[in-house]
């Protein structure tokens, strides 16, 4: 009872002392255009629509000709000429609350799993804040166990890094973050499905990520039906929520899936407002918006938490130089490549380790942990390059000391990257597993 009056007075508080009003003047594809708001909006604003027996929240996303240009959070229908706009509250903020953990919420902050009301707390965060300036964040350092062994061993994670994960569609991302979420050391999870599948939604919340997992987690959902604007949002929110808790002082592990789906949804605004795509029908703004929402995570400010991003990408046709992941690319700090042909042959995670980089880990470990993964990476690619000859009886035991080595060590490293989802391995287990490997 407390919560549900401590939100509804926060509702009350929000309420504007003066409304003002246009009216629609255009309906053209996903945009309204409206009249009589122009010099009291900015890009940006929220707006309330009066259609036909319901009403319409919509975003500010451009002018054209004298008319605000708006885009709904929901469909069009219903809107007609003369419909009353309503100009609403402009500041668009969440009040995350530590009571949000075990909850799944919507892109606008909402409860979806009918728990009842959120708690509200005490300090807004506004869902599309500025990265935070570099000279005042903490270095990275110390590793993340993410309960994974290929990543843990070959990739491993350091507290307040960015990584991406890239793959096409059906080899196992959500599998993989499911893992992570439910195994990981982090103090909180953060996790954004943006454009997810509808039907599996459910599944992954309940079955994947499971009672334990979910329990120190805040899920953030936006379906694939919904809007390019809920879509967009639920990418904000899910950072906003992140660095909430990266405030209190926890080690939070966001994950995003994916940000493909975030720069689809940006795709389909700027097109709709005129934009001119520039790569494969993406526009300047999708490559202007992804380092703004990417930078967002990372280690937080002297005595704060920090934010360990990993960030699904889908590439499209398993095209890995397409223009969305070569751009997260070069933005994040190392990619993990999950590969169609490992998937195919049945080792779960399908996880590419020779495609794939850390960036920081070779600072994180010790000498004898660099010299244990160089040695495994050596032996898998000796392997890869003379695959063909193997299989085909070509190649010769004795020809090469060096192949004949890797052929022996190569299926006990096949052996060590296998692992199923319901069983974690942390840090310490996972390089004593890959040693062994090298006694046998």
């Amino acid at each position: 009872m407390a919560i549900l009056v401590k939100s509804l007075i926060a509702d009350i508080e929000c309420m504007p002392s003066v409304r003002m009003y246009g009216r629609v003047e255009g309906v053209q594809g996903l945009l309204v255009e409206a009249g009589g708001l122009n010099r009291s909006l900015a890009v940006g604003d929220h707006c309330r629509i009066f259609a036909r027996a319901r009403q319409i929240f919509s975003e500010v996303v451009g002018f054209r000709h004298g008319r605000t240009l708006l885009m709904p959070f929901s469909s069009t229908e219903g809107i007609g000429l003369g419909a009353r706009v309503e100009l609403q509250d402009t500041s668009t903020q969440l009040y995350p609350h530590a009571g949000w953990l075990g909850r799944v919420v919507s892109a606008v902050g909402q409860p979806l799993d009918g728990k009842g009301p959120l708690p509200v707390g005490d300090v807004g965060y506004p869902v599309r804040a500025a990265p935070p300036p570099a000279h005042g964040r903490q270095r990275v350092a110390g590793k993340l166990d993410l309960g994974v062994r290929v990543i843990n061993t070959f990739l491993t994670v350091c507290r307040g890094q960015r990584m991406g994960i890239f793959a096409g569609s059906g080899i196992g991302k959500s599998s993989l973050l499911s893992m992570m979420a439910r195994h990981t050391s982090a103090d909180v999870s953060v996790i954004g499905l943006v454009g997810e599948r509808g039907r599996e939604a459910r599944e992954f919340i309940e079955d994947d990520l499971g009672v334990e997992g979910l329990a120190r987690s805040v899920v953030v959902l936006a379906t694939s039906d919904e809007s390019a604007l809920l879509r967009r949002q639920a990418a904000y929110v899910t950072m906003s929520i992140a660095e909430y808790f990266c405030n209190q002082g926890s080690n939070v592990l966001c994950l995003m899936d994916s940000v493909t789906r975030f720069a689809m949804a940006q795709r389909e605004i700027s097109l709709s407002v005129g934009e001119p795509p520039a790569s494969k029908g993406y526009t300047p703004t999708v490559f202007a918006e992804l380092p703004r929402l990417l930078e967002r995570a990372g280690p937080g400010a002297e005595g704060k938490g920090s934010i360990t991003g990993l960030f699904t990408v889908l590439v499209d046709g398993d095209d890995h130089n397409e223009p969305v992941a070569d751009a997260v690319r070069g933005i994040l700090d190392g990619h993990v490549v999950l590969d169609r042909t490992i998937a195919e042959r049945g080792r779960y995670p399908a996880v590419n380790v020779l495609r794939s980089v850390s960036r920081t880990m070779p600072g994180c470990n010790s000498v004898e942990e660099n010299e244990l993964v160089g040695r495994a990476r050596r032996m898998m690619a000796l392997y890869e390059d003379m695959a063909e000859l193997i299989r085909l009886g070509a190649y010769r035991r004795g020809s090469d000391p060096a192949v004949d080595e890797a052929v022996h060590y190569y299926p006990g490293i096949e052996r060590f990257l296998t692992q199923a989802k319901n069983e974690p391995t942390d840090l310490a287990t996972g390089y004593a597993m890959l040693a062994k490997v090298f006694q046998a």
